[in-house]
């Protein structure tokens, strides 16, 4: 990611900047989290794409900072909230917030961050803006009630997944990028970038979830079958109970309707002989093809160059 995040460095540092002064609050438990879970590092992923979309659009600018930094207050209210309700206690290689404050003060930090994410939008002052990312945190919201709905229900078949992630993780990759269009008062490219960004968080989730079944914990932060422990049934898993054999079927069922992991170890093998991830990555290739057409179709840049080689990159990160 780093030579890709050199194409926005100044920017980059600005968003970072920006996104520490907005975590001043007068209750210091506040603040004490909001740093905790902003230091932990990551990607910065999707400020990022709003970084190299509005580069792209030729519309870089100060609302666009403020933009990025917002993207990254809702992506990050939202591992929040998500750590509270699986139950993680590991994110990134170290305890989750929840972990290490409680769950009430994780919630409630969530919704501050939230809350601060929409006052910087109208400072920002934009009406299209605004609805955009209020009915993108509304998305993701019914994304997630819908993922934890279908919890433990090994009947769950494709096309949900593919509607709990296009909910939960690509709308707001997709809104990073299309935001930056409205922002930029270049609504040409609004569709374009939208486009983009939607195929590209399909693509992020679906090599993540393909993680969680071969990926190295020190690489990824979190434990290997969490996801089976929780009892989601992805993509992996919705493979296997198609295409494995009876037996695989029944293990595969009984791990998911009983959120365990009790046999990870078969389940690893099943998953990794049957052909389920190289399913996973087919899929994710096809998103990241067309989350490539869509980039080649903006002006020649530096930018638009480096969300091409973004989209490249993804299907073989390792975190």
């Amino acid at each position: 990611m780093h030579h890709i995040r050199q194409v926005v460095d100044q920017d980059f540092t600005a968003v970072n900047d920006f996104i520490i002064e907005q975590l001043q609050s007068r209750v210091e438990m506040v603040e004490n989290i909001g740093h905790y879970i902003i230091d932990a590092g990551g990607k910065r992923l999707r400020p990022m794409l709003t970084l190299l979309s509005a580069g792209a659009i030729g519309a870089q600018q100060r609302d666009q900072v403020r933009l990025a930094a917002v993207i990254e207050f809702i992506h990050t209210a939202t591992l929040l909230h998500d750590d509270v309700v699986d139950l993680s206690e590991l994110r990134r290689g170290r305890p989750t917030a929840n972990a290490e404050f409680g769950n009430a003060p994780s919630v409630l930090v969530g919704d501050f961050l939230y809350s601060r994410a929409f006052q910087v939008l109208v400072d920002i002052g934009s009406l299209p803006l605004m609805g955009l990312l209020a009915g993108t945190t509304n998305t993701v919201a019914e994304g997630e009630v819908l993922q934890l709905a279908r919890a433990g229900n090994a009947d769950t078949d494709e096309a949900t997944y593919y509607d709990v992630i296009r909910s939960k993780t690509a709308v707001l990759f997709a809104a990073a990028c299309s935001g930056a269009a409205i922002v930029g008062e270049a609504s040409t490219y609004r569709d374009t970038l939208y486009d983009y960004g939607m195929n590209l968080g399909i693509a992020f989730q679906l090599v993540d979830d393909i993680l969680d079944y071969e990926g190295d914990p020190k690489e990824t932060g979190k434990n290997i079958g969490d996801d089976l422990a929780e009892g989601k049934p992805t993509l992996p898993l919705i493979y296997l109970l198609r295409e494995g054999s009876d037996a695989e079927k029944v293990m595969v069922r009984h791990a998911i309707e009983h959120k365990s992991a009790d046999n990870l170890e078969q389940i690893l093998a099943a998953v990794q002989s049957s052909g389920a991830l190289q399913y996973c990555r087919d899929a994710a290739a096809r998103y990241s093809e067309n989350a490539i057409a869509a980039a080649r179709t903006l002006p020649e840049s530096s930018y638009r160059n480096a969300m091409i080689t973004l989209s490249q990159d993804a299907l073989g990160r390792r975190s």
